[in-house]
């Protein structure tokens, strides 16, 4: 017996019909899928990616607002009256630097006029789509059965490396919302019931003052030190803050190519992160002191620029076991000889350990994790749902997701879908040469077909939306939503940071 399986859980009844819808529109959705990663643009610039999702939705019949929050590739598509209110969330950004010809099995740029650096690394593409595929099987729903009730795909820009769902909760998006749901792509089939780190991002800019560095160096302050001595400064740093903190750094201006000349202006991109906003907020401020530091060791003056944040993960497991059910109701993909073929080939090429994405989602699980992950890792593709716990608690897992400023405003749940071959690296060209594959393809539609079921179930069981908000204002122990990132700050494109 599968003791994950919890006695008395909803399971949706149109579990059959929902599937069947989707996969009638499956062309359509892998069609946009495809065009989202051909465009492989980056946070806040998405402007073809958000158009391609509002289009579609005002031909299927959604009220389209569009700039939601006010972010130009922002948008809230809105279907049906009344409650309870299902949000699901959408992502169609790309990560810069990842360019990668599809369905390839070594590194090799996409080329052609078409190619602007960027690469769909995180599977982002797909993520939009599938959401996409999730609320138009919905309001099919809501359509044909007459019910009370309203389902809202949000299009959520700039999740690598802008939080755009931060800034759209600052905004108050959100809020009416009963229950949210969202999926990512990844290696396994599974309920997200992880949590997630905080995390700031935070720009510092050293100015010092330009001079030959042979013939008057002494007349010169020099920026490019002032960023050294705070990288060192951090390093050191980071013995005295807690294990499950992370503290990440770019240096995105060096003061120019030439070493003759004493750099007069330096910069450096910081990423901290921990399990919760205040822990984050207090690393900053011993960072923040560091900066100031090497400012004044070096006599150069620094600027802190605040770029955006993001609030750690509440799971949910009422709206997880919902998820759950539905995943184990439907039929997962069989995969074709060429499609297992093209996987072991790319597994070849991979960097992660066999079975550590069992380990990763099963950390809390005990011997079942060590049962998991090694079916996993005799494997290419997934080929089954890893289980999910009532009462186990959530690992913490050391990334960070703005789906967490959701999480804080509105019970929110998450499911990954098998995407693309195990082992996988995230961010690498091997998941971007698959994220346009039949393999992306097919975790698409599963995952759509899961979210879509789970949406229906909370509409035909209205009372699993007040048990997931009883146990989210549980988790929230009294502590309202605060959002980190100031009120001054906006959201930028990464180039122009």
């Amino acid at each position: 017996m599968d003791k994950s399986r919890a006695a008395g859980s909803v399971a949706s009844s149109v579990a059959g019909s929902v599937a069947d819808y989707i996969d009638s529109i499956g062309e359509l959705l892998m069609g946009i899928s495809d065009a989202v990663w051909d465009y492989a643009e980056t946070a806040f610039e998405e402007y073809r990616s958000a158009a391609i999702f509002k289009e579609t939705l005002a031909r299927q019949g959604f009220t389209v607002e569009d700039k939601t929050g006010g972010i130009d590739t922002a948008f809230c598509a809105g279907y049906g009256s009344g409650k309870p209110v299902i949000g699901i969330l959408a992502e169609y950004d790309a990560l810069s630097g990842l360019s990668q010809k599809a369905l390839a099995l070594t590194e090799e740029k996409r080329g052609g006029k078409e190619d602007n650096g960027n690469g769909h690394g995180c599977g982002h593409n797909l993520l939009g789509a599938g959401a996409l595929g999730a609320a138009l099987a919905v309001k099919e729903y809501l359509a044909a059965n007459k019910l009370p009730g309203t389902v809202k795909l949000f299009g959520c820009p700039g999740e690598e490396g802008g939080s755009g769902k931060a800034f759209m909760a600052r905004a108050g998006v959100f809020e009416g919302l009963d229950v949210a749901f969202t999926w990512h792509p990844f290696a396994v089939n599974a309920v997200m019931e992880m949590k997630l780190l905080a995390n700031y991002q935070v720009l510092y800019k050293f100015r010092g003052k330009a001079a030959h560095a042979a013939a008057s160096p002494h007349l010169g302050r020099s920026a490019l030190d002032a960023v050294e001595l705070m990288n060192v400064g951090v390093n050191f740093l980071r013995e005295h803050v807690i294990p499950e903190a992370r503290i990440h750094y770019a240096i995105t201006h060096t003061g120019g190519f030439s070493p003759n000349v004493v750099q007069a202006r330096g910069e450096v991109l910081y990423l901290i992160r921990s399990p919760r906003l205040p822990q984050v907020e207090e690393i900053y401020r011993r960072v923040n002191k560091i900066a100031q530091g090497a400012a004044l060791m070096t006599e150069t003056d620094v600027e802190i620029e605040f770029i955006k944040a993001c609030a750690d993960v509440i799971p949910n497991k009422t709206l997880g076991r919902v998820l759950y059910d539905n995943f184990k109701a439907q039929e997962l993909p069989r995969y074709t000889a060429e499609e297992a073929a093209y996987a072991a080939a790319l597994a070849k090429t991979s960097l992660k350990p066999p079975g550590s994405e069992a380990a990763m989602f099963l950390s809390n699980a005990g011997k079942e994790q060590a049962e998991y992950a090694k079916r996993l890792g005799e494997k290419k593709l997934c080929d089954l749902v890893l289980p999910f716990y009532d009462e186990t608690p959530e690992p913490v897992y050391p990334g960070s997701s703005d789906v967490g400023d959701v999480s804080w405003n509105v019970p929110t749940a998450q499911i990954a879908a098998a995407c693309y071959a195990l082992g996988t690296a995230e961010h690498s060209w091997q998941l971007v040469s698959q994220t346009r594959s039949s393999l992306g393809h097919k975790g698409l539609l599963l995952a759509a077909k899961v979210i879509a079921a789970a949406c229906v179930d909370v509409l035909e069981h209205p009372e699993l939306a007040e048990k997931a908000k009883a146990e989210w204002e549980r988790r929230l122990e009294g502590h309202p939503y605060r959002s980190a990132i100031p009120p001054e700050v906006k959201p930028r494109p990464i180039g122009t940071i």
